[in-house]
């Protein structure tokens, strides 16, 4: 089973912080071992921005990382709760068993109609109906072809796991050459003065630019403007960010994209790879162009350049159906586990490529999938039945801030070392900066 350490070992780092051993479970309830993964993935990053900051001691507390991994059930915007999965996102059964579907955002749920041949108006009772008709794969396939997004529900695969996990966590491989470049840490904030040009969206991406900003780093978030992002869904992990639209299939942005990037530390790329692409951001473009970047790449499947997102995955890898009813029906983590793991993972990742890249030089890659987290969970220790768990009180793991004239209630950081920031700073409006670095 990976330790923190382990993980920390696997990309090339030696962990000088002391680790202080956890005092009770992280109250995530699953067969699974959620809040083991949860607690990986926190101790990872926690040491590395120990280490970045000369602290000695991390000590994580189990309650705060159970309501940061479920942020978006704890986040209140003027004392509402948004919902976090659209009616058409869920569970459906078809002729031969189930599948689940996603569409939070208005295109998937749109392709999602039409590859079921429903009308605009179509509503959830609609679409199980036409589900219901199909099998599994019929569905899948119908679906897919449309630009939509579904997934069978299957049994675990103890063998196509193994395979996943003979593979590292976070796969690290060096772009090519560079002079080395320092780091300059200020004590509370180990990355001072790392530019990081943010290109994800969907939790696991944002989860870990929201940690680089935490520790410091000046992130710009650059989102396409005819794709405007989920509000509550940008609240949730847009913490310290700023956020500023270019069009990349643009040429005059483009040139502008690269104009920011010949001054960033960090790319951090969380679009499938086919669409990054044909715009020539590839890892491997990104550091010829500019060299002794960091760049950090996470997607769905890995190689597979398809749609998917934590819950798709939960679903195609076994999780759904591990974490099912007697009945057959399937279920779900208690929290975007594989989303929020794979972001704090990663930003471990890039911590420590920034350290090599200032002891050595050269431009990095980092990359990791949400099926490659999945593999993980499914290799660690069972619980058998859910561990019960008192219910978590919130209000001391929570932060409230005024964005934008509304009253946002939302999780506290859960990186925890001696002397690190104990608070985010308040999330900006999606795509009201300008795109450009707080100096120029």
């Amino acid at each position: 089973m990976t330790t923190a350490s382990d993980f920390l070992a696997s990309l090339g780092h030696p962990v000088r912080a002391l680790l202080a051993p956890a005092e009770r479970p992280v109250p995530l309830a699953a067969r699974s071992d959620a809040g083991g993964l949860a607690e990986l993935a926190l101790s990872a990053a926690s040491l590395a921005a120990a280490d970045l900051d000369g602290a000695k001691t991390v000590r994580l507390n189990p309650e705060r990382i159970a309501v940061a991994f479920a942020s978006e059930r704890h986040l209140r915007i003027d004392g509402r709760t948004p919902t976090a999965f659209a009616p058409l996102s869920g569970f459906f059964a078809t002729r031969d068993g189930w599948v689940r579907t996603h569409g939070n955002y208005p295109h998937h749920a749109s392709a999602l109609r039409s590859g079921l041949s429903l009308p605009s108006s179509a509503d959830a009772d609609d679409v199980a109906r036409a589900l219901g008709e199909l099998t599994s794969q019929r569905a899948v396939a119908a679906v897919s072809a449309a630009g939509g997004i579904c997934a069978e529900v299957r049994a675990e695969r103890s063998d196509l796991d193994t395979v996943w996990r003979a593979g590292p966590l976070v796969r690290v491989t060096p772009l090519g050459p560079a002079p080395p470049r320092p780091l300059h840490p200020v004590v509370g904030a180990p990355l001072a003065g790392i530019r990081v040009l943010d290109l994800t969206r969907v939790l696991a991406g944002p989860i870990a630019t929201r940690t680089l900003a935490l520790l410091g780093a000046d992130v710009l978030r650059i989102d396409p403007p005819h794709m405007p992002e989920i509000v509550a869904q940008h609240l949730d992990t847009g913490h310290g960010k700023r956020s500023a639209l270019l069009d990349l299939a643009d040429r005059e942005d483009l040139r502008r994209f690269h104009r920011l990037a010949d001054r960033a530390a960090v790319i951090v790329l969380g679009y499938r790879p086919g669409g990054l692409t044909r715009i020539g951001l590839t890892p491997r473009l990104l550091a010829a162009r500019h060299p002794g970047i960091v760049v950090a790449q996470l997607s769905a499947w890995g190689t597979p350049d398809r749609r998917g997102f934590d819950s798709i995955v939960q679903s195609e890898s076994g999780i759904a159906r591990l974490e099912g009813s007697a009945d057959g029906r399937p279920g779900a983590l208690p929290a975007q586990v594989l989303d929020h793991s794979a972001g704090y993972l990663l930003a471990a990742a890039v911590m420590v490529l920034l350290r090599r890249r200032a002891d050595d030089g050269g431009s990095w890659l980092a990359e990791t999938s949400l099926r490659r987290i999945a593999a993980e969970l499914l290799g660690r220790p069972r619980t058998g039945a859910p561990p019960a768990f008192a219910p978590v009180d919130p209000g001391p793991h929570s932060q409230t801030f005024d964005v934008d004239g509304s009253q946002l209630t939302t999780s506290r950081p859960a990186i925890a070392y001696n002397g690190g920031p104990v608070d985010f700073a308040a999330p900006r409006p999606w795509g009201r900066d300008e795109p450009e670095w707080r100096d120029a």
